[in-house]
């Protein structure tokens, strides 16, 4: 009669083992997200809100960062704290010189809005340019990099974070991305506001790079 073979330990722990199966990766959580589980743990409630007209709010912004603005909040004896969903627009990719545009043409008369001939007899007052003049301007002439932030057009970039108050007290958080985003954006519009004549030759050998002008 067969006898069954006994299965010594070294024997079993040499025996290759089943291979376990993978556990699904977690997807990386949001800025939003990391935000909430933060205030959360520093016992405060997050209330998501729309800042519908931001010239009504009365605030004052702190200077901090997050771990102090947590802090102040606490200290203010704050028990929740507002959070505003802030997203990229596309108005960002261009120029702003501070101007409103309904305002500057309202305030000019015809001669001073109508564009310079290229003719003109005075040609030294005909090439000067002011950083108001290139108000609208598409900054991804002057930096093409930014044109690998258009795919974030319409998505969240950060947070502002608010607490309740006579005087709202906020912070603004914002995703590694657009801060990288944000610093080139500063450095085309400081570059117009420097020497706006410079910055349109920039802008011509960019575009001269680009069609293959050489």
């Amino acid at each position: 009669m067969a006898t069954a073979k006994k299965t010594t330990k070294a024997a079993a722990k040499s025996a290759p083992k089943a291979a376990k199966k993978a556990a699904p990766k977690k997807a990386p959580k949001s800025l939003l997200e990391e935000i909430t589980a933060n205030l959360k743990k520093a016992g405060l409630l997050s209330i998501p809100v729309q800042t519908l007209n931001e010239d009504m709010e009365s605030s004052r912004y702190f200077e901090g960062d997050f771990k102090e603005f947590i802090a102040a909040a606490k200290a203010l004896g704050a028990k929740a704290v507002f959070v505003d969903t802030l997203y990229l627009e596309e108005e960002e990719f261009y120029y702003d010189s501070g101007i409103d545009d309904e305002e500057y043409f309202d305030d000019c008369d015809e001669e001073e809005c109508e564009v310079i001939d290229a003719n003109d007899e005075d040609k030294e007052d005909a090439t000067l340019l002011y950083p108001e003049d290139l108000h609208g301007l598409d900054l991804g002439l002057l930096r093409p990099e930014l044109a690998k932030y258009e795919k974030y057009v319409g998505e969240p970039c950060g947070v502002r974070l608010t607490i309740p108050g006579a005087d709202h007290l906020e912070v603004e958080i914002f995703a590694e991305w657009y801060d990288q985003f944000a610093e080139i954006v500063d450095e085309a519009s400081y570059a117009i506001e420097v020497n706006p004549e410079e910055a349109l030759k920039v802008i011509e050998k960019n575009s001269d790079e680009v069609n293959g002008v050489v």
